[in-house]
């Protein structure tokens, strides 16, 4: 069977991290979670006082720093996929509303895009891989195979956010994040480096209202048609 590339995008907290890891994960592909690279260099801002939650982003700082930031990924024993920010487990860390309400204005920054599409392409090589994130089918992977946009409204995605993060303990409230989601939405469709839009040849996938379930055997319906099961 033939390998291909498998290039999801689509709005913040839209479950295209979820169902993209699920997908990985039954047809065997390596899974590369975007979102998390751009949200590691977001954490290294915060913690060396280039950006401030809410405030000003040092720029110059940061691009200066590039070089000094190394994303990478790791596998737990349960098979769980975490971020490595200079070594250091940060998967927690970088799902945090501090770093959310930072990472879209970070992710602006093209010397930052710049920097990190040459680092996901590198994944894409051998092919056999599913990344999702903004970019993927547009910029990064314009030759993917299959591309998938995902589409949600902002109130879902917003309830979404808050289920997850208070399953986790996080005390957060939906006002706040429906206004960060939509905030995120502006900047990642308007920013001038590799805006946010759906690639010419994706195939949409509206989730408002589907199962995980639903989602998954759609999903797996498109990647048989690519490969030719």
């Amino acid at each position: 069977m033939k390998r291909i590339i498998v290039a999801i995008d689509g709005y913040s907290s839209s479950g295209k991290s979820t169902m993209a890891r699920q997908l990985a994960a039954i047809i065997g592909y390596t899974y590369v979670d975007s979102g998390a690279m751009y949200r590691a260099v977001t954490l290294y801002a915060l913690r060396h006082g280039m950006a401030t939650p809410g405030g000003a982003l040092d720029t110059a700082r940061l691009v200066e720093s590039l070089p000094e930031i190394a994303v990478t990924f790791s596998r737990s024993a349960e098979g769980a996929q975490h971020t490595m920010l200079n070594g250091v487990d940060v998967e927690s860390e970088i799902r945090g509303m501090e770093v959310s309400e930072m990472v879209s204005p970070v992710a602006a920054v093209p010397e930052v895009r710049r920097h990190l599409v040459k680092l996901q392409q590198g994944y894409g090589v051998e092919k056999g891989i599913v990344m999702d994130g903004r970019d993927i089918g547009t910029t990064v992977f314009p030759e993917a195979e299959l591309k998938v946009f995902v589409e949600a409204s902002p109130e879902v995605r917003a309830r979404r956010r808050v289920d997850e993060l208070t399953a986790k303990g996080v005390k957060v409230d939906y006002d706040e994040v429906y206004a960060n989601v939509c905030e995120r939405d502006r900047i990642d469709t308007t920013r001038a480096e590799s805006p946010l839009r759906k690639a010419d040849d994706a195939l949409v996938l509206d989730n408002d209202r589907l199962t995980r379930e639903q989602q998954m055997e759609w999903l797996l319906e498109r990647f048989r048609e690519r490969v030719g099961e």
